[in-house]
Formats: structure tokens, sequence, C-alpha cells
């Protein structure tokens, strides 16, 4: 596996809304220009040299985006794609959606929360959202916020841009409150028809 290069992106927000962070809030990510071995065949079945390759591309991606975060324990994660126009959505897809995830916990210590996944096609310099989801906790409310990203050279027509994201702290200046466990619960549970 070959980058082309590798762009880290940090944003330590110190205030948001006019209002000075009460914790602070790291947001990373580390996105990976690569080769597209299957640009220009759209019609392809087996993904399966892509998945090999977002393995590797995330353990890469995943040790520069926790360097990023110094001492700071991560407390949620993303990740996105970009498939270059001459590439197929389900290129991307592959490379964020099957097992780019074992990476992303095995270097962050765990994690059993799935991991928010955004992929597009696109021209080189468009932006992607790092959707972040709590680490932990699905339901971590406080996990939950975004990364919007960009690499001015990428993705050319044949190339991925493949990110992978974390965010140590809380949104900022986050102060919703969410479902409990047990309302969770009871709204699944009703969804599903069961009124006992």
């Amino acid at each position: 596996m070959n980058f082309r290069q590798i762009a880290v992106i940090t944003q330590d927000i110190l205030s948001e809304g006019g209002r000075a962070l009460t914790s602070p809030c790291k947001r990373v990510a580390a996105c990976g220009v690569l080769t597209n071995p299957h640009a220009g065949q759209p019609g392809l079945d087996d993904f399966s040299g892509l998945v090999d390759l977002s393995v590797t591309a995330g353990e890469a991606l995943t040790a520069r985006a926790l360097g990023a975060l110094g001492p700071l324990k991560p407390r949620g994660y993303g990740k996105g794609v970009i498939v270059g126009t001459s590439g197929d959505l389900e290129h991307g897809a592959s490379m964020i959606h099957v097992r780019i995830g074992l990476a992303m916990r095995q270097g962050a210590g765990g994690g059993p929360a799935l991991i928010p996944g955004n992929a597009k096609v696109a021209a080189a310099g468009t932006s992607i959202d790092i959707i972040f989801g709590g680490l932990e906790d699905a339901w971590d409310y406080d996990a939950m916020d975004t990364m919007t990203v960009s690499v001015a050279d990428a993705p050319k027509p044949d190339e991925i841009l493949l990110c992978v994201g974390f965010l140590a702290g809380a949104r900022p200046n986050a102060r919703i409150k969410g479902a409990s466990p047990a309302q969770v619960e009871e709204l699944v549970r009703r969804m599903r028809g069961d009124q006992s």
C-alpha cells in the first residue's frame, strides 16, 4: 500500500456559539490518498482487495490520528471516504463498511459501538463530513459530533481519499439530555410491536 499523501487535520475547539468551552474538545482526522485499483471498473463485484487495503490503510491512519490526539483519550470515532470520479460508490463502501473498524478499534483500545461512516463519489477538493459517534456507547449523545474535512488536490479521478477520525472530549458545550437506557429499551420494544 502506497499513500500519495496523508493529511492530518486537527481542530482544538475553544469556544462555540460565543461561549467558552467548559471542557476540552479536540477533533482529529487522518486522511490518506490512495490509488483506486478498480477505477474505471464500475461493474466490479469482488471487493476483497479494497477490503484488505482498508485494514492496512486504516491501521496507518488510525496511528496518525491517535498520535495527533497526544495524551487525550478518544471518546468518539468516525470514518469517511471520497472515491474519485472514475470510481464507483461501492469502492468506497467496501473501504469503510467492512473491516476498517477493526483497525480503528484496535488502535483506540476497544470500542464496541458501530462507527458512523460516510461515502461519496466526488472531484478533488470536495469536503466530507466525518460523523462521530460514541466509542464505548452508541447512545453517548455528548460524543455525537461532526468534523468537515477536505484535501485540496484529492481524490483525483483514479484515487480514493480515506479518512478516519477521533474526538477527544465532548461535542462543544454539549448540554442536551438524551433518552435513558430504560427509555431506549421501551421505545425499541414498542416499535417492534411488543405491547407486554
